[in-house]
């Protein structure tokens, strides 16, 4: 599952990463979406670029290129 597959006020889980730029994953890993992270979408841009998730009780804002290299399993 992607996340432009994810509605609004789902909760998915990373089960993983797609072959991408190091530098995405890195900086993924490094704001706490790490396998088995969960988070809840609570908002999405008209054009669905930015998208916003909750994650650890705190709200994070990704571009949807970033956000399309995670491999989510909804929950």
């Amino acid at each position: 599952m992607n996340i432009t597959e994810v509605d609004v006020g789902q909760t998915v889980k990373v089960t993983g990463y797609e072959k991408t730029e190091k530098a995405y994953r890195h900086k993924l890993l490094t704001m706490g979406l790490i396998r088995g992270a969960e988070f809840t979408l609570t908002r999405k841009a008209p054009l669905g670029d930015p998208v916003e998730i909750k994650l650890r009780g705190f709200n994070l804002t990704l571009r949807k290129a970033e956000a399309e290299s995670m491999i989510l399993e909804l929950i």
